[in-house]
C-alpha cells in the first residue's frame, strides 16, 4: 500500500470529486463517528475488467485517503454462475492493483441473518410467498405508465407466509414454484417498488455453503443488508443502481438496522471495448479470444498479460475521475498512461519483427569478427546504463527498412544510399541480391570503419538510422501484435451483433529476431523494441522460443484513422 499511499498524497492537492466532498462533509459533521468504511462487492461469476479497476481504485483509494477501511465482499448469491476460480482471480487482481482489504467477506456469510431478516418482514406483514410464474409476476407489475395489479397470493396471512417460506427453505418445492416478495407499492412510479422478489428457489450446489440452502436472496435484498451488517458508511455503486437506492433504503428502514447509504457514480465506458460480462463470456466461450486473460480483453488479467502496469491503470482511473453522468472515455487515454510510464522505465532493445527479414552482408567487414557495441538502455533515464550488443559481418534488418526504388526524402536503405545502423556504423548499399521470384533476399553493403557510434570521425552525416540484429547472435521469438478488439468506437451501442464488429487484425503473429540480451528474459518483463513499440514477455515463452506481446505502439496509430474518418 506504500506506493498507492504515495500516489494519494501527491494527488491530495487536486480538486475534490463529488464523492470526496460528501465524505468530507460527513467527517466534519461527525456522521458515523467520522468513520469511512467502504467495500468492493464483486459477483464471482467472471473476471474483473477495467471498469471494476475504476471502482477498486475509488473504494480503496477513498478509504486510504481518509484513514478508513475497505472490505472485499463477494456477492455470491447465485450458485449457478459462480465459481472459486473467479474468487481467486478477483483477489489476485485487487492485489495486483496495489490494494489490500481489511476484511474478506461473502454474502453467503450472512445467509442465516438474511433469512432471519426475511422472516422479520413477513411477521411485519411486509413480505409474502407468491406462487405466480415469472411471466405472471412480470404482468402484475404493470408498466411505467400503468400501476401494477395485486397477486392473488398477496393477501395470504402472516402465519401462512411463514409456513410456506420455511417449507421453501426445507426444500419441499421445486425451482420456480414459489418466490418471496416484498409487499410495498404496486402503484409506485419506481418499478423496483412494485413488490420485488426477495428470495427464489434454486436447488443448486453453492461453492461455499454446499447444499445447505435451496433458496437464495436476490441482489436487492442481500446487498443493502450486507452493507448494514458490515457497518459500511459509504456504499459506492455505478449509476444503473440509482433506481435501486430507494429499495435499498426501504429494507434498511423497515428492518431497523444500521443505515448504510448508497452513492452512485458513472461507470466506465471505453471506446473500442465491451464491458458486459455476458458478451465477454461469449467471446471466451466461442473462441474469439484465447481466454479471460487474452491481451485483447479489457479484463485486468488481460491488461496484465499485455504488459500494463498497476500504476498505469491507477493513473488512468485518476485521470478519468469520478463523475455523475455517463460518458465514453477514449481508450487512447489508457494507452497514453502506459506509454508514458514505459517510455521512462523500459530499455530500448533491437528486434527485427518481420516474417521475411533481409540479410545484410557487410562485404568489407572482417569475416568471423564479432565486435561489442555499447548501446544506451534508456535515454530517458541516464542511470539505466548501457549494455553489450554483438555486431558482425552479417545482420538482419526489416524489409520495410529497404526500398529498391525509393521516393524523394526516403532516408532508409536503398541502392547507393547510406544509413546508420543504430549504435554501430554507417553502411552503404552496393548490391541487391534477388531470388528466382524477383524478391530481394540479400543486400551487400560496405561500412565506414571511422563511423562507429560514440567515436565517429568520418565527417559523414546521414539522415536515416535503422535497427538491426546480428545474424550469428539473433534469438528467435514469436511477436504478437495486438490491436483493438473492435473496429467501431462504441460497439456496445451498435445495433449489429457485436461479433460482426470484431477487428480481424486484432492479433497478428509475426516472426521476430531479437538481440541476445533478451535470451533469458522472463514472463512479464517489459521492453521497448526500437521504432516499433512497447512489448512484454508472455507466459507462453519457453527455453526454445520467446513470445512477446505488444503492449502499445510508440504513437497512437488510431488517431490518424480517426482524422481520416
Amino acid at each position: 500500500m506504500a506506493e498507492v499511499s504515495k500516489e494519494s498524497n501527491e494527488k491530495a492537492e487536486r480538486s475534490l470529486n463529488f464523492i470526496e466532498q460528501i465524505v468530507e462533509e460527513d467527517i466534519a459533521s461527525g456522521k458515523n463517528g467520522g468513520r469511512v468504511h467502504t467495500r468492493f462487492p464483486p459477483e464471482p461469476n467472471g473476471y474483473l475488467h477495467i471498469g471494476h479497476a475504476k471502482s477498486i481504485c475509488l473504494n480503496f483509494g477513498l478509504a486510504d485517503k481518509y484513514g478508513g477501511q475497505t472490505n472485499l465482499r463477494f456477492d455470491d448469491t447465485n450458485p449457478v454462475t459462480e465459481d472459486t476460480e473467479y474468487v481467486e482471480s478477483i483477489k489476485a487482481d485487487v492485489r495486483w492493483l496495489g490494494f489490500d482489504w481489511e476484511n474478506e467477506f461473502y454474502a453467503s456469510d450472512y445467509f442465516d441473518q438474511l433469512y432471519a431478516f426475511a422472516e422479520s418482514l413477513i411477521q411485519k406483514g411486509l413480505a409474502y410467498v407468491d406462487d405466480s410464474t415469472a411471466e405472471e409476476i412480470a404482468a402484475q407489475k404493470g408498466t411505467p405508465t400503468e400501476p401494477g395489479t395485486p397477486s392473488p397470493y398477496r393477501s395470504r396471512s402472516i402465519d401462512e407466509n411463514l409456513d410456506l417460506f420455511r417449507r421453501m427453505r426445507a426444500g419441499e418445492f421445486p425451482d420456480g414454484a414459489k418466490v418471496l416478495r416484498a409487499k410495498i407499492d404496486l402503484a409506485s412510479p419506481n418499478m423496483h417498488f412494485r413488490d420485488p422478489i426477495m428470495y427464489r428457489i434454486k436447488h443448486a450446489h453453492h461453492h461455499r455453503t454446499g447444499d445447505k440452502w435451496c433458496i437464495y436472496p436476490m441482489y436487492d435484498f442481500a446487498h443493502g443488508q450486507s452493507d448494514s451488517i458490515e457497518n459500511i458508511t459509504h456504499s459506492l455503486c455505478t449509476l444503473e443502481f440509482e433506481v435501486h437506492r430507494p429499495l435499498y433504503q426501504w429494507y434498511i428502514e423497515k428492518l431497523g438496522i444500521f443505515p448504510s447509504h448508497q452513492y452512485e457514480f458513472a461507470r466506465l465506458n471505453l471506446t473500442y471495448t465491451v464491458m458486459s460480462k455476458r458478451k465477454l463470456l461469449k467471446l471466451v466461450n466461442e473462441g474469439h479470444v484465447s481466454g479471460w486473460d487474452d491481451p485483447r480483453m479489457p479484463t485486468i488479467s488481460g491488461l496484465r498479460r499485455r504488459g500494463y502496469t498497476p500504476s498505469s491503470v491507477r493513473e488512468f482511473a485518476d485521470r478519468i475521475g469520478v463523475a455523475r453522468r455517463e460518458n465514453l472515455i477514449d481508450v487512447g487515454l489508457l494507452e497514453f498512461c502506459i506509454r508514458e510510464e514505459l517510455n521512462k522505465s523500459t530499455s530500448r532493445v533491437m528486434a527485427v519483427v518481420d516474417d521475411q527479414p533481409i540479410k545484410v552482408v557487410i562485404t568489407n567487414y572482417p569475416e568471423g569478427q564479432t565486435e561489442i557495441m555499447k548501446v544506451e538502455n534508456n535515454p530517458e533515464d541516464p542511470s539505466s546504463g548501457e549494455r553489450d550488443v554483438p555486431f558482425g559481418r552479417e545482420i538482419w534488418i526489416e524489409r520495410d527498412d529497404f526500398m529498391e526504388n525509393p521516393p524523394k526524402k526516403y532516408f532508409r536503405l536503398a541502392p547507393g544510399q547510406m544509413v546508420r545502423l543504430k549504435g554501430a556504423y554507417i553502411i552503404k548499399c552496393e548490391e541487391v541480391v534477388k531470388n528466382d521470384a524477383g524478391e530481394v533476399v540479400e543486400l551487400r553493403c560496405t561500412y565506414i570503419p571511422e563511423s562507429r557510434s560514440g567515436s565517429d570521425t568520418s565527417g559523414i552525416n546521414v539522415k536515416g538510422t535503422i535497427h538491426w540484429v546480428s545474424v550469428a547472435h539473433a534469438v528467435e521469438a514469436d511477436v504478437r501484435l495486438y490491436d483493438r478488439l473492435f473496429i467501431v468506437e462504441n460497439p456496445a451501442a451498435d445495433e449489429r451483433d457485436f461479433q460482426e464488429l470484431l477487428n480481424p487484425n486484432s492479433l497478428v503473429t509475426v516472426k521476430g529476431l531479437v538481440e541476445p540480451s533478451l535470451k533469458d528474459a522472463v514472463a512479464g518483463e517489459r521492453v521497448q523494441f526500437m521504432r516499433k513499440g512497447y512489448f512484454c514477455v508472455d507466459a507462453d515463452s519457453t527455453a526454445d522460443k520467446l513470445v512477446f506481446n505488444r503492449t502499445v505502439t510508440l504513437k497512437d496509430s488510431w488517431a490518424k484513422e480517426a482524422k481520416k474518418n
